[in-house]
């Protein structure tokens, strides 16, 4: 058949770039068609990468042997963690990034990847499998493609449209056309749509800024990587940027370890709140003009100015958007108001008195398929061999999109190749978090990811992710066998420091403790082990090396070490736990179990189970409106089906 291939996915944000490779790697005839080439996973929002739980996201692709880490590694114009303060669980790394240098080298990483084709071109319509046994897909041109297995990424293009003030266009973001035919065939194929909507801030011009009058954010002095780098592929570390910042933005971040650029901490004034309040009824969130959901913890400007009318003022961030240009993003300030007015309130704050505005900020709506669509795999309930990742999804963000992604390419692929699909925990990874939350919940606004909806963070921290989900990404096909040798060794190495650690005791003494209190470590009473010494919240393993003459070992090693030490006892009890939920959690529910013959379930119990079809006893439980008596009756219905009565 002409032009057919294994899979083809359909957009190529974060969620497309990544369920491409996934499936190439894993051997699949792949083609990714997207509307423009040149704006492969285009950071069109805020270009930066991580945060809380984000950043959590990005370590686990990386580990499962994704894209966006090592490309931010490699693009970031600043790096730092933030939450250092804070237990492991929370703690994450943040970066900004060049936005066109990402882009570009994106297209570099996926024209270089076997077995994947790209392909410029908008999808109208999709055919459903027939006799042929494959998806047909028809692009504006008329061309056809056909596949065993189709992914969709669309982003916010579906029916997409831009507001700022009372202006209106079509657009899937600023200087781009949205994808009217096919979200319109969405909906004549039966998918229920809900609207959706995003902001952006206005972007300034860096000479227009007064940078005597802002808090510097410098990058971190230390080096730091979202990737996991082995000693098998040292080349592939991030290098120094060769060139020098660019000479607009003062007070340029020189680490001995690569030339970052700072960003810039400003405030909103009062004068600018009352011009906000002002013109509300020009602002098309109030005036009705917007009919999609924002994102609650995302919100616009003018939102924050109504919700939290207590507050003086607000913090605005000035981030550059790459090396080589003078456009800067002004993070906090999402806005949909009228371009005169974001002019007049940018230039209410000191800093900001004479800014010229490069672009102004607009929102976007767009379509997205209603909640109860797809399984745990992403695959569509009503399409076999259709799956959906990313915004489509009602998600936000470039990581929860890049997370979907890699596993509707995954499962895409075992859908092609006639085996299981690969779910994920909420135990084993916060990717796993995301999904399970995608479908069982019902998802009213955007869903953004934090490290507070994973009851198991503990167990899902950033510097423990290869080990827990690389030896599963290897079994996929998605990491080579010295990668994954890698991990174990890493693994048998952490566990031979901690067992030393435990073995070796440490008895008070003058001159124990004075070398102790050199290296500004409380002196010992009484005989511990160097593990317990290590255990104190205070202390750091690079402390205690002089004292107890502790080997030398990687920056990285030793804090996995040490957070094994000092939270223990509580990784214990939740793997505990875990164990003990198991059990409900992996009882499966066959897909087509009849709700409809339980006697004694209440009908909203029913009508959840009915529209959401959880996979498993766990899922049934997290349901909305779902409790304990429903979950007792399922469970007896299920026993009762298993023994044949």
């Amino acid at each position: 058949m002409l032009n057919l291939y294994d899979l083809l996915v359909v957009g190529a944000g974060h969620a497309g770039c990544e369920a491409a490779a996934a499936a190439a790697r894993m051997g699949c005839r792949t083609l990714l068609l997207t509307i423009d080439l040149d704006k492969l996973a285009h950071l069109s929002c805020n270009p930066s990468m991580g945060g809380p739980a984000k950043g959590h996201l990005i370590r686990e692709i990386d580990a499962m042997g994704g894209l966006i880490a090592r490309i931010t590694d490699r693009t970031a114009i600043q790096i730092r963690m933030l939450n250092e303060s804070k237990g492991p669980a929370v703690q994450s790394l943040r970066a900004q990034c060049d936005k066109r240098l990402y882009a570009q080298l994106m297209k570099e990483e996926l024209e270089a990847l076997p077995n994947l084709d790209l392909r410029q071109a908008m999808v109208e319509r999709i055919l459903p499998p027939a006799d042929s046994g494959s998806f047909t897909v028809v692009t504006h041109t008329g061309w056809i493609y056909h596949a065993r297995a189709l992914v969709l990424t669309t982003g916010t293009f579906l029916r997409g449209r831009a507001v700022t003030g009372q202006a209106v266009w079509g657009a899937g973001r600023a200087g781009e056309a949205p994808a009217v035919a096919l979200g319109e065939d969405l909906a004549a194929l039966g998918f229920p749509l809900v609207r959706l909507k995003t902001g952006t801030p206005p972007r300034i011009h860096a000479r227009s800024i007064d940078f005597q009058q802002t808090e510097v954010q410098h990058g971190s002095p230390t080096p730091l990587a979202f990737g996991h780098y082995y000693d098998q592929d040292e080349a592939t570390r991030p290098p120094a940027y060769q060139g020098p910042p660019a000479q607009v933005y003062p007070h340029p971040t020189l680490h001995g370890w690569r030339p970052q650029l700072p960003c810039y901490q400003v405030h909103t004034t009062s004068a600018f709140h009352d011009l906000i309040r002002a013109n509300l009824d020009r602002a098309p969130l109030f005036s009705g003009l917007i009919e999609g959901v924002g994102p609650r913890y995302c919100p616009s400007i003018e939102d924050k100015i109504v919700r939290f009318a207590d507050k003086e003022r607000h913090s605005l961030f000035l981030e550059p958007e790459g090396w080589s240009t003078h456009e800067v993003y002004v993070q906090g300030c999402n806005t949909s108001l009228p371009e005169d007015v974001q002019w007049a309130m940018l230039r209410t704050i000191p800093a900001l008195r004479h800014v010229e505005l490069m672009r102004a900020g607009y929102a976007i709506e767009y379509d997205a398929v209603a909640s109860g669509e797809v399984g745990a795999d992403l695959q569509a309930r009503r399409m076999p061999g259709l799956f959906l990742a990313g915004q489509i999804n009602g998600t936000t963000g470039y990581e929860e999109a890049a997370a979907q992604g890699l596993m509707a390419g995954i499962n895409a692929v075992h859908y092609v190749c006639g085996l299981p699909g690969v779910i994920l925990g909420r135990d084993q990874a916060y990717i796993g978090v995301l999904i399970d939350d995608l479908v069982t919940k019902e998802i009213r606004e955007p869903y953004r990811m934090f490290t507070s909806r994973a009851e198991h963070r503990l167990l899902l921290r950033g510097d423990n992710a290869d080990l827990r989900l690389t030896p599963l990404a290897h079994r996929l096909g998605l990491v080579d066998a010295a990668r994954a040798a890698a991990v174990e060794r890493r693994r048998e190495a952490a566990a031979t420091l901690r067992a030393s650690l435990e073995a070796r005791k440490v008895f008070p003494s003058t001159e124990v403790n004075t070398s102790l209190e050199r290296a500004g470590v409380a002196t010992l009473s009484r005989p511990v082990s160097a593990a317990e010494l290590l255990s104190r919240p205070e202390v750091r393993y690079q402390q205690l090396q002089a004292p107890l003459a502790l080997p030398i070992v990687p920056a990285e090693l030793a804090e996995l070490v040490e957070v094994e030490c000092k939270y223990g006892g509580y990784i214990v009890r939740q793997q505990r736990e875990v164990a003990r939920l198991r059990k409900m959690e992996e009882r499966p529910i066959p897909h087509d179990f009849d709700y409809e013959q339980l006697s004694g379930l209440r009908n909203e119990a029913r009508q959840q189970l009915r529209r959401f079809r959880p996979a498993t006893l766990g899922q049934a439980g997290r349901l909305a409106g779902i409790n304990p008596a429903d979950l007792a009756i399922l469970l007896f219905a299920l026993e009762r089906r298993q023994s044949g009565r």
